[in-house]
């Protein structure tokens, strides 16, 4: 038992206690002999001390990544483990070997490589190999031939990429140009602290309006721009304002790099929105072939987009004497390609265009007017009709139309012979198109119209405002000089008089008694 048993019992934590065991404060790393040994893997460059894409490698089996130990070699000229001179000529270039799952392995035993494997190279061909094959297949035979391209090479050829044994070379705090604190400015890196979008190749409108306001040469606009902002809401139609709001106002209350903004503003909706909003009639179109022609209905109230994109080429000119490239017999016939090979074609708004689906809008029965696409939303120019109902197709491709005159026509063109790729061996050539009805047209007349008669209604008001004039500038007539000079003696008199005489009666007012059953005096 003893007397000292629980003298270490302490009530309290000892500095030795809280150095070793509860965390407290860490030592800093050491260098040299005693600093600790942290070990980089046989496939990570010793530069960027990352994994490595176009390895190469020196005489004392150093690797590197080609793309960033040339760069580093132009500035210092040493290299960056040893310190000690180094020529990019005197590099070699690796080449690694994997297998079905990716893994990096001897490509004559076919062992995978770990940390305890024993790597080689050769430094003529630059293959890979494991000690274990080269020993037994090379040294002991004394055939000193690459044992993949069969190329010749001498003994001190093997270079030495991973021995477990010698690991010095792998220790990380060892390296020169990390004692030495020795780094290599990347341009890419100095580009994207000055400009925050270069490394983005595309991003959305809010991104771009948050990336603009970082910049300090932009801040100092915003106070105009919002102030340009809320004078051209002010010229919106009422029809273009949401029942939601921006959320302007809770933005600048958390943000720093925000303009203050102490009133809640409603959302604008697009032209765009508001445009096919009032598209409320159907769209005809004429498509004249070389076996006759076709009459089309397009249901520009339910898709409108992809109506507008079919009228606008239909108007351009971009269908004609164009040719049907594809017709399977009992499903469909497609065209509307210029290039005929059913990989070309561009929409009308310069773009591929995202899908319309609509519940009522299916591939139901014969002569079904569809855009034909490569996936989601990349409708372009390519439509295609239908031989009979392709429920399949439905919510793949967007139902914008249907055939309302020149059915005969249809019969006759879904008996012509195709190929084996399904071209038509007698040429359908689209000779014109000719647009009849076209609701956009009028929808853009009537927003117009809105616009001028909004302008003219606020000109009219400002008009008015400057010349009405207010009570300010008023004159008003003059009785006396000094204090009250604008009140009248009569005046004066008079409400004396009636003050006298209602104190001479002395009659009170009698006070309304407080009464729940009418409420008109609250």
């Amino acid at each position: 038992m003893g007397k000292k048993q629980h003298q270490k019992d302490k009530m309290y934590i000892t500095c030795n206690e809280w150095t070793t065991f509860y965390g407290g404060k860490r030592k800093e790393r050491e260098t040299g002999k005693n600093a600790e040994f942290r070990r980089l893997p046989f496939d990570c460059c010793s530069l960027s001390l990352q994994p490595f894409e176009y390895p190469v490698c020196t005489s004392e089996g150093i690797v590197f990544d080609l793309l960033n130990i040339v760069p580093y070699l132009k500035k210092y000229g040493h290299n960056p483990i040893t310190g000690e001179a180094l020529d990019a000529k005197s590099l070699t270039k690796l080449t690694f070997h994997k297998n079905s799952e990716g893994s990096y392995h001897c490509p004559v035993t076919f062992k995978v490589f770990t940390k305890n494997s024993h790597i080689v190279a050769i430094k003529t061909s630059g293959n890979v190999f494991s000690y274990e094959a080269i020993e037994r297949l090379n040294f002991k035979p004394k055939h000193f031939r690459d044992l993949i391209n069969d190329e010749p090479f001498k003994r001190s050829d093997v270079i030495t990429i991973q021995d477990p044994t010698k690991l010095d070379k792998f220790n990380i705090s060892n390296f020169h140009y990390i004692k030495n604190n020795l780094k290599l400015a990347d341009e890419e890196r100095t580009k994207a602290k000055e400009d925050p979008k270069y490394y983005l190749n595309y991003c959305n409108p809010e991104t771009e309006d948050t990336l603009s306001q970082l910049s300090a040469k932009n801040y100092e606009d915003n106070a105009n721009k919002v102030q340009q902002k809320k004078e051209d809401e002010q010229d919106l139609i009422p029809k273009q304002t949401a029942h939601f709001s921006t959320n302007v106002m809770a933005a600048s209350f958390t943000s720093t790099a925000m303009i203050p903004e102490t009133k809640q503003i409603a959302a604008t909706i697009s032209d765009e929105v508001v445009r096919y909003r009032k598209v409320k009639s159907k769209g005809y179109v004429r498509l004249q072939t070389n076996f006759g022609n076709l009459n089309l209905e397009l249901h520009c109230d339910m898709v409108p987009r992809t109506c507008e994109n079919f009228i606008k080429l239909c108007k351009s000119g971009y269908y004609n004497n164009t040719i049907f490239h594809r017709l399977i017999r009992n499903f469909m016939f497609q065209g509307g390609d210029p290039t005929g090979t059913g990989k070309g074609g561009e929409s009308a708004f310069g773009k591929p265009f995202r899908d319309e689906f609509k519940a009522n809008l299916v591939h139901q029965g014969r002569g079904i007017l569809s855009m034909a696409n490569s996936g989601p939303n990349t409708n372009k120019s390519q439509f295609f009709i239908t031989f009979r109902s392709c429920r399949h197709l439905d919510h793949k491709h967007s139902v914008f139309g249907k055939l309302v005159g020149g059915m005969d026509i249809l019969n006759v063109i879904e008996k012509i012979e195709t190929d084996k790729k399904d071209r038509p061996k007698e040429e359908i050539k689209l000779l014109q198109t000719s647009v009849f009805v076209d609701p956009f047209e009028e929808v853009d007349a009537a927003m117009e119209k809105e616009k001028e008669l909004l302008k003219e209604a606020k000109q009219g008001d400002k008009r008015k405002a400057e010349v009405a004039p207010t009570s300010l500038q008023k004159s008003k007539k003059i009785f006396r000089a000094g204090v009250g000079k604008y009140i009248s003696a009569d005046d004066h008199g008079s409400t004396s008089a009636s003050n006298s005489s209602s104190v001479a009666s002395g009659i009170k007012k009698a006070k309304a008694a407080n009464n729940f059953n009418d409420f008109s005096h609250w």
